[in-house]
């Protein structure tokens, strides 16, 4: 598989990157850490302007109709830069809608979060759950022409300021999803205090939310599984940004860092924790951009891919950050230095989707469902 960007794909990605270093500074994020606001409102109406929030949205919705890959470039730049603001969640929602929103529901959504006007974030997690399907208990009952909705939902990032949620329930004894406003009766939103201060999760409760039917997706447990795997991989795009400027800030520390009258960086064991550094974060490249391409071609191991790619992901994000943090010394855990950021988003990444437990629970039951095609072949007694 060709790794290689096109020209097209650069751009995009260096655009993206000029963009957050020239309006969203790591100075002007910290600013922010203690604003209500879920967002930086400038750089999301400039982000809509540009195109950036609809980029993997059909074209007739005011999208780019490009694909994962050019998603998880801008996901990398996201977590590069520590971004404020939804664009993981406000993109899965809009990749759900696209594959199994109604026509009215994507002429609805769709406009609105390609332009930034309004975003959506995903309600998938529960209260002391794994993020997996087995992990959702909300109830989705009928009611005449209505579905009502009743949970609690954990870890909804950005859901303050979000027009719509979309809630992820049992309806029928199967798994459905439904595109609940945010200030209908009955929702309950909640500021959660988390390891990362850089984004604002809140807890959601259902009591008793009634939504008309056609705002139900038709979907099932297999569309929200691949919708599970998509978020995965941009959550792995995400960290691997996170990493690389973690491996940036690491090198430049090093050469500037004087110890017995050197640069640190000139000790072996310094320049050997760095290359393991650079080892694991080109690891996690290739496996979130190998799965972002199944993905985008439709691949027999995409679901493997995204399996791996995320294991690897949550594995790796906390060893990069120790060997970083371990490298500065105690600057890189005080509140001053940026560092200090990386290593809590770097954490919080890890279990973001399902940490690495969930992600190689489910990649072996895949391997046993469908084995390598040599582990399955027979060979005939007299072939040796």
């Amino acid at each position: 598989m060709n790794f290689e960007l096109d020209d097209e794909q650069v751009m995009l990605r260096d655009a993206w990157r000029d963009l957050l270093s020239d309006r969203a500074p790591i100075a002007d994020m910290r600013a922010r850490l203690d604003a209500d606001e879920d967002v930086d409102s400038e750089l999301w109406r400039l982000a809509g302007e540009l195109g950036w929030l609809g980029v993997a949205l059909p074209e007739e919705y005011e999208g780019a109709d490009q694909g994962l890959v050019e998603l998880a470039l801008l996901a990398e730049e996201a977590g590069r830069a520590l971004i404020r603001g939804p664009f993981l969640p406000n993109a899965i929602v809009g990749r759900a809608i696209t594959t199994a929103g109604s026509p009215p529901l994507r002429a609805l959504v769709l406009p609105a979060i390609a332009a930034g006007s309004s975003w959506a974030t995903w309600a998938f997690a529960e209260p002391h759950a794994p993020w997996t399907l087995d992990g959702v208990h909300t109830t989705a009952r009928t009611d005449g022409g209505a579905i009502v909705l009743d949970g609690i939902k954990t870890a909804v990032q950005d859901a303050g300021g979000a027009r719509w949620l979309l809630v992820t329930a049992r309806h029928d004894g199967t798994m459905r999803s439904f595109l609940v406003d945010r200030d209908f009766p009955g929702v309950t939103v909640r500021r959660q205090q988390t390891l990362d201060p850089t984004r604002a999760f809140y807890e959601v409760r259902l009591d008793g939310v009634r939504v008309s039917a056609d705002r139900g997706l038709d979907d099932g447990p297999a569309d929200v599984q691949r919708l599970l795997d998509y978020a995965s991989v941009l959550r792995c795009a995400e960290a691997l940004g996170v990493m690389a400027r973690m491996l940036e800030l690491t090198v430049e520390y090093a050469k500037v860092r004087v110890q017995f009258g050197r640069p640190i960086g000139t000790f072996q064991a310094v320049k050997h924790s760095c290359a393991e550094m650079a080892m694991l974060v080109h690891g996690v490249r290739a496996a979130t951009y190998y799965a972002a391409m199944a993905e985008d071609a439709g691949a027999e191991d995409a679901a493997r891919a995204a399996c791996a790619a995320a294991s690897y992901t949550s594995a790796t994000a906390g060893d990069v950050a120790g060997r970083a943090l371990q490298l500065h010394g105690g600057i890189g855990f005080t509140w001053e230095h940026d560092l200090h950021l990386y290593l809590r988003r770097a954490e919080v990444d890890a279990v973001l989707y399902g940490d690495t437990t969930v992600h190689r629970d489910r990649l072996c039951r895949l391997l046993r469902q469908s084995p390598h095609p040599l582990e399955r072949k027979e060979f005939d007694g007299d072939q040796g």
